[in-house]
Order: C-alpha cells, then sequence, then structure tokens
C-alpha cells in the first residue's frame, strides 16, 4: 500500500524525548505513517540521514524509536559508500522515507552524486510518503534559509524542486529565519514560500499544500508571497494531531 499520489509532509518536528529511550517519534512521524495509507502489518520507514554524515549513533537512535513505535526501519547511508545494494528497489518498497536535519547543501550534494535525488523522485511519483524535518524539509522544495554555510543564514536555490516553493523552517525558534525569508521572497530570489513553526508540518497531495498539522498547540504554518516589492504573510492554523 502507497498513498494514492505523491504525497511530501513537510516538517520542523517529529522527534521527542523517549522514557526508555532518548528519542521517540512524536505525531508528525506517525502521521506520515497515515497518509502512506499503510496497514494490516508494520509500516516500513526508511531513515535518511545523509545531512548529519549519517551519524551511527542517531540512527541507532532511530531505530530504537522505530522499535517503539512498532515500525520497521531500514536505514540509507551513503557514507563511507551506499549501505543497500539495490538503493531504488529499497526506497521504492518503503511507505515512508523520513530525512534527518541537518546540512542541506551537503545533502543535496551528496544525494546528487550517488542518483539519489532521480530515487526520491520516482519514489514521490510512486506514492511513498516523503517526510522529514528541517533540512528533510527543505531539500523536498526549490529552498530555504539554512546555515549549511556558517552561521549566519545564506540561501540555497538548487533543492529538489519537487514542490514549487520555497520553505522555511524553524520559524518561531531561529530567529533569523523569518526575516531572511521576507527579504528572499521579496527580491525574488524565492518563489511563494511556505514556512513552520517547531512542530508544525506542511501536507501536500502532488503539488499542492492541502493542510497544516501540528503535534504542539499554540503553533503555526506560514504562507509568505510577493507584493509589489514586498512580502506579505499569512498565518495558517494547523490542525493539531492526536497524541501518540
Amino acid at each position: 500500500m502507497t498513498a494514492a499520489e505523491p504525497t511530501v509532509l513537510a516538517t520542523s518536528g517529529g522527534h521527542r524525548a523517549g522514557g526508555r529511550t532518548r528519542v521517540e517519534f512524536d505525531a508528525l512521524v506517525h502521521h506520515a505513517v497515515e497518509l502512506s495509507g499503510a496497514h494490516g502489518r508494520r509500516p516500513r520507514i526508511m531513515y535518511v540521514g545523509t545531512a548529519i554524515g549519517d551519524a551511527e549513533h542517531f540512527t541507532a537512535r532511530m531505530a530504537e524509536a522505530a522499535r517503539v513505535a512498532g515500525f520497521d526501519l531500514t536505514p540509507l547511508h551513503l557514507f563511507p559508500m551506499p549501505n543497500l545494494e539495490d538503493v531504488e528497489g529499497t526506497v521504492l518498497e518503503q511507505d515512508v522515507v523520513w530525512v534527518m536535519g541537518g546540512s542541506v547543501v551537503n545533502l543535496l550534494a551528496v544525494w546528487r552524486a550517488h542518483g539519489v535525488d532521480r530515487v526520491m523522485r520516482r519514489a514521490w511519483r510512486a506514492g511513498v510518503v516523503l517526510s522529514g524535518v528541517s533540512a528533510g524539509s527543505i531539500c523536498w522544495f526549490r529552498g530555504g534559509a539554512t546555515d549549511s554555510f556558517g552561521r549566519r543564514l545564506r540561501p540555497v536555490t538548487d533543492a529538489l524542486g519537487l514542490l514549487p516553493y520555497g520553505n522555511g523552517v524553524h520559524y518561531d525558534s531561529d530567529a533569523g529565519r523569518r526575516p531572511l525569508i521576507h527579504r528572499l521572497v521579496a527580491d525574488g530570489t524565492l518563489p511563494t514560500s511556505h514556512c513552520t513553526d517547531d512542530g508544525v508540518g506542511l501536507v501536500y497531495r502532488g503539488e499542492t499544500l492541502v493542510e497544516a498539522v501540528t503535534e504542539v498547540p499554540g503553533k503555526g504554518a506560514y504562507v509568505v508571497r510577493r507584493e509589489g516589492q514586498d512580502a506579505v504573510e499569512e498565518r495558517l492554523e494547523p490542525r493539531r494531531l492526536p497524541s501518540v
């Protein structure tokens, strides 16, 4: 079972501190599984940690989080070489691909070197739900604001472009992101941009934004459009997801 049409859940959340484990999957990851339509068996989740250099300690934490949630997790590592003989075939077997945050610029470079960008596009068209947090959100769009180059936020404009928008993550917790997104939209560096506070996700069917959802009460999503020479922001009220 896969989603009926290409589906992305782009987020600034999905993880929380665990009880018996360091990390647990929060409501956004569970919603990605729900969007996939997986039922009657253990959902299949691919964890992609390229943006943090495939850090083994975090792969282990994700494996524990998957065990607690009742998911079957397959990690995709690209360092020092792909850990899977058939990357495309394995990706296409998944219900959900969950991409970890970190450096979106490094992620894009490594994916392109290994052809993973093309694999993700095929998976999207096949109905595998593509999801992730921070860098794992920006990668699906045309670009966004990133600290990949250093502590000063800078634009990235050559992301995968499955979704024809800019993307702003951590909109409420990193003070520099909102003004930079506004500036990049106003000057045309980024197209209309969709942004998320921490704990919020955006659901897309095809290229259409269909819903904002949240695992944290009181948080928002935002659409930033260019009007004349200025950027105008509209707040979207997310639907609260059930606690898990």
